[in-house]
């Protein structure tokens, strides 16, 4: 099964949508195997960011993101990492459509909320940054056999 992780972002953490998020996730059929909130230090999110580092944006999304608590998640399930793609919506609230989580509560591209990887070896390399292999559960849902053949 593939893994991918997500994190709501302050935005959504301050304007109550964590539950929202994991509902959406859930309904979907994937498995939560990974969940924490945490504050974000300034190291764990220069890393997160680090693709960014010599964009001129860099600073303001690791102030962003350290500014209040996130909600980090691993999410498991067939064909995880892209079907989050659309559940999340495009990186620009005003361009997502409606039904994504940033189509229906995302206003600004520097508030949209959540953060999904974009592929799977960018989850891997995520999942192992936010999270230790201890803090992941291996479970089986009683609902699996209805969502997958």
């Amino acid at each position: 099964m593939e893994r991918t992780f997500i994190m709501i972002k302050p935005d959504g953490v301050q304007r109550n949508l964590v539950g929202e998020v994991i509902r959406r996730f859930e309904t979907k059929g994937f498995k939560l195997v990974g969940l924490k909130l945490l504050s974000v230090s300034k190291e764990l999110a220069a890393k997160h960011y680090d693709v960014h580092k010599e964009r001129p944006f860099f600073a303001g999304l690791v102030q962003f993101i350290t500014s209040s608590p996130v909600v980090a998640m691993v999410w498991e399930g067939d064909g995880v990492v892209a079907s989050a793609r659309n559940l999340i919506g495009a990186t620009n609230p005003l361009t997502s459509p409606p039904g994504t989580i940033r189509g229906d509560f995302g206003v600004s591209i520097g508030r949209n909320l959540i953060h999904g990887s974009d592929a799977i070896e960018t989850a891997q390399h995520e999942i192992a940054l936010w999270f230790t292999p201890e803090e992941l559960v291996s479970w089986e849902p009683t609902i699996t056999p209805w969502v997958y053949e």
